[in-house]
Parts: C-alpha cells; sequence; structure tokens
C-alpha cells in the first residue's frame, strides 16, 4: 500500500512559509519521500499502518492551504509512469515486507 500527500500551501507571509516548510518537514520525519515539491509518498506495509500514518499527517496539518492524502496499492503503484524530460525512469522495486518469527 502506498501513502501519497499532495498539498498546496500558501507562502505568502513569513508566516505561512514558516508553516509550509515545518509541515514537508514532518513528512520527511515520518518517513515520507519527496517525489515532486508538493508530492511526497510513502510505502505501509499494510492498511494498519496507513492508517497510522495517515492519522499522523493529520494530526499536524497546518491551519491554511489544501491537502490531499490517497491510498493505492502496490499493483497500481507498479502501473506509474515516471518521466525525467523525454528519458523514462525505472520505477523503484516495492520495499520488502519484514518477516518477524
Amino acid at each position: 500500500m502506498w501513502l501519497f500527500v499532495f498539498f498546496d500551501l500558501p507562502t505568502e507571509t513569513k508566516k505561512q512559509r514558516k508553516s509550509a516548510s515545518q509541515f514537508r518537514k514532518y513528512l520527511l520525519k515520518d518517513g515520507f519521500t519527496m517525489m515532486q515539491f508538493s508530492v511526497y509518498l510513502r510505502h505501509c506495509a499494510s492498511s494498519e499502518s496507513a492508517d497510522a500514518h495517515e492519522k499522523r499527517v493529520k494530526s499536524f496539518l497546518p491551519n491554511l492551504g489544501k491537502i490531499s492524502i490517497l491510498r493505492i496499492t502496490d499493483k497500481q503503484y507498479g502501473n506509474i509512469m515516471n518521466y525525467w524530460g523525454r528519458a523514462p525512469v525505472v520505477n523503484e522495486p516495492t520495499p520488502q515486507q519484514l518477516e518477524l518469527f
């Protein structure tokens, strides 16, 4: 399962820029990776893990701006097509799920 966080935050004042920067730092601290400047993603091993990270993101939402959270399956993510200019980019492999004995 993959969690995407999309956002458009105001950055007109110093306070708004600080809030937007803190939001990005919280996402990175929670294990998200920046895909594009306002698009972050994170792999979650289970639906319960995705619930926990979604709840965590909701806990540090800024007061202003638009934030969207999207869940997709590993199979859906496997169909993504990324390009840097005209050159296609190879998709990152799905992280391995840990097994505890």
